[in-house]
């Protein structure tokens, strides 16, 4: 699991990435991170114990904090919930510090959602249930009239939660979800990627004629394609209508373990690598604390994030002059806690100087029982292979660049 030096604050300065050209976003700020507008993706989680459990939900939400969790955020089903936010937020600053939280508020929740929106720094709203339209199984069409009846509905209800944001200079997440998507969308799009899209379009523009913006939008579903085709799907429409809102990216109910990891990659990454997305989340059914290390890989992998160690290895052939796989262990346990470096362990000299030019440190096989130590492209030093590890670390040490653990 990495460990995060310290999490985004307002004293950070943009970063902005030359090897993915990320699509131009407005800046969104959630308390003292910000999304969107050049800034590094926000990685995001969720904790699952009750709201109404305070000192749990604490807990749950500092160890998140701790390794790397930028936005936290927490269900809020009831009033009782909301009213519990505030003593968790109090609570925090009493005995960690303030963290940016998010209050996730789901059927009919207009007055849940002002409630909490006094003690949260962003909330997240579903199109598809935040005003409920009960379905007629002999329905054969929409009229006109009753579209604009609904539309009322949504922009009385939707309303005083914005004003609210607006004037305490919060944030809004609509979250639009494949699984839950209104009545009349479904009718008039089908399950589709249309009528996600749609369905943000709408509550985008209710805010928009409320000179309100501080908006992140999500499109999630628990299958890839129908994720990725539903994201570039609202890029596209939203460029037509000149937005610029950040997205916030996941595979929801993605599962657990290696398939898990595997499906949200698939549905991440393809994006980022377009440019999309300025926060993720990776959704698994395990203990919060374990999507963290997922999502800060994604990251690091796609080179939009060094949160770890880099490490570059061979995968292991006949001309391997040593355990490639015990080496490549010994050297990630001895580095692992650093930040920020590009290691390559490489098992001969066939392929090793030339696929680890881009590293920072080598360590190259080139003769039974003896492995060479290198600085970039620079062979530095042959030593006995017993001496790898700690010589490595002597280099390290030398260039200024190592930390204790």
């Amino acid at each position: 699991m990495p460990t995060i030096s310290s999490p985004q604050t307002t004293t950070t300065e943009p970063v902005f990435d030359t090897a993915i050209q990320r699509r131009k976003t407005r800046p969104v700020k959630v308390a003292n991170v910000t999304i969107g507008g050049g800034y590094p993706v926000v990685v995001q989680s969720m904790i699952n114990e009750d709201t109404l459990d305070i000192e749990g939900s604490v807990a749950g939400i500092r160890r998140l904090h701790e390794i790397g969790c930028e936005i936290v955020r927490v269900t809020v089903p009831s009033m009782a919930h909301a009213y519990a936010l505030a003593e968790i937020k109090q609570k925090l600053r009493q005995t960690y510090q303030d963290v940016p939280l998010v209050a996730d508020v789901h059927h009919n929740g207009m007055k849940i959602a002002l409630e909490v929106a006094k003690h949260v720094d962003k909330v997240r709203i579903n199109p598809g249930l935040y005003v409920f339209e009960k379905p007629k199984s002999d329905r054969t069409e929409y009229t006109e009239a009753e579209f604009a009846e609904i539309g009322a509905k949504i922009r009385e209800t939707l309303e005083p939660l914005v004003v609210s944001l607006r004037d305490q200079g919060k944030a809004l997440r609509i979250g639009v979800n494949h699984g839950s998507l209104a009545e009349r969308m479904l009718f008039t799009y089908g399950d589709t990627p249309e009528g996600m899209v749609e369905s943000a379009i709408e509550f985008i523009q209710i805010c928009e004629s409320l000179d309100f913006y501080n908006i992140v939008i999500s499109m999630k579903a628990s299958r890839v394609p129908v994720m990725l085709a539903a994201c570039r799907l609202m890029v596209k429409r939203m460029d037509e209508l000149a937005m610029d809102y950040p997205l916030h990216l996941g595979v929801t109910e993605a599962g657990d373990g290696d398939y898990g990891r595997i499906k949200s990659t698939a549905g991440i990454a393809p994006l980022l690598l377009e440019g999309i997305g300025d926060t993720i989340r990776v959704s698994l059914t395990e203990a919060p604390e374990k999507e963290i290390p997922v999502c800060y890989s994604i990251l690091q992998a796609l080179g939009l994030r060094k949160t770890m160690v880099e490490y570059v290895a061979c995968p292991s052939c006949g001309r391997t002059l040593f355990n490639l796989e015990e080496v490549l262990h010994q050297v990630r346990e001895a580095t692992k806690h650093l930040v920020g470096l590009d290691i390559a362990v490489m098992g001969c000299i066939v392929n090793g100087p030339g696929e680890m030019a881009d590293a920072d440190y080598g360590y190259v096989g080139k003769q039974p029982g003896y492995i060479s130590l290198y600085r970039g492209r620079e062979e530095i030093k042959k030593v006995p292979e017993t001496e790898g590890v700690k010589e490595l670390i002597s280099l390290i040490k030398a260039d200024d660049r190592w930390v204790d653990p």
